[in-house]
């Protein structure tokens, strides 16, 4: 009797689980969220599946997920194993025709077609591309003042052209992107994919930009996985860079979440990946697991 009730009390609690997303479903029906995907959560396979598994939901209650993903440990990899040194400026791979040949290869043949599938397998249907694809993303060789900082076939987004994105959605397809743009001389440029998921939103007039990353959302002590903040402003952000509390990776996410907002996407996030289900949890429970850029 007392296990009967037990798991009567358990599935009473899973209907109030339901009953506080249902204002979410109705809020966010029929809405695009573009999520940014990459970097150490690509590596541990549960971690992975619960993604996956978060965004076939998204898809099944009537949201619309882009993704964007990334996959530098997995490009690194494989110049290991072919014995060509990997180089950075300022963050940002150095890319010589064969590294870039090397990371079209790892992005859009190897990662793309591994996130496709595990959507697949889930019942739901995605398609992967390129920017190459459509012309989504037309770029231009990232530049810089100094003529000693030349990062080869490194880009930046000139434009996004959104038509195939919006006609896969309309199609009721998951789109899956490699950062991957090509230059008005053809030439294939590797971006930076936080980079891209902002643009992208932009152009989607997305209702969430979401980057998950392998912290607690933005801390005010980054050594300290206690001190995450809940909601950050833009002036807040310039401060924080500044001070060096926001530096690394986290800065193109934050900048990209900043231009986001001023351009019009309504709400963006910065959440821990390495969290079982994070997106589940950020966008239908009141509570939140990571950070929200704001205005002010």
């Amino acid at each position: 009797m007392l296990e009967e009730e037990s798991k009567i009390e358990e599935l009473i609690e899973k209907a109030y689980v339901l009953i506080e997303a249902l204002p979410y479903f109705k809020d966010y029906y029929g809405k695009t969220f573009v999520i940014k995907y990459g970097g150490s959560i690509m590596a541990d396979e549960k971690l992975k599946k619960n993604l996956i598994e978060d965004i076939t939901l998204l898809k099944y209650v009537g949201i619309n997920p882009v993704i964007v993903h990334g996959g530098g440990p997995a490009i690194n990899k494989t110049l290991d194993r072919l014995n060509i040194k990997a180089n950075f400026v300022d963050g940002l791979r150095v890319t010589d025709k064969e590294t870039m040949e090397i990371v079209e290869m790892v992005l859009s043949a190897q990662i793309n077609k591994e996130i496709v599938s595990l959507i697949n397998q889930m019942q739901a249907s995605a398609v992967g591309i390129s920017g190459k694809d459509g012309n989504l993303i037309k770029a231009v060789k990232k530049t810089f003042d100094s003529k000693e900082k030349d990062l080869g076939f490194v880009g930046e987004v000139e434009k996004i052209n959104p038509e195939l994105v919006e006609q896969l959605i309309a199609d009721g397809y998951i789109p899956v992107i490699a950062p991957i743009g090509v230059s008005e001389s053809g030439e294939t440029l590797n971006i930076n994919a936080d980079s891209v998921a902002g643009e992208l939103a932009v152009a989607l007039k997305a209702e969430k930009l979401i980057y998950l990353t392998d912290v607690d959302g933005i801390r005010y002590d980054p050594e300290d996985e206690n001190s995450r903040v809940s909601k950050l402003t833009f002036a807040e952000i310039d401060e924080w860079i500044e001070q060096k509390k926001i530096k690394g990776g986290m800065v193109p996410k934050v900048k990209g979440c900043k231009q986001a907002v001023d351009s019009g996407v309504l709400r963006t996030h910065i959440l821990n990946g390495l969290v079982p289900h994070p997106l589940l949890l950020e966008i239908f429970t009141d509570q939140g697991v990571g950070t929200m850029i704001i205005k002010e």
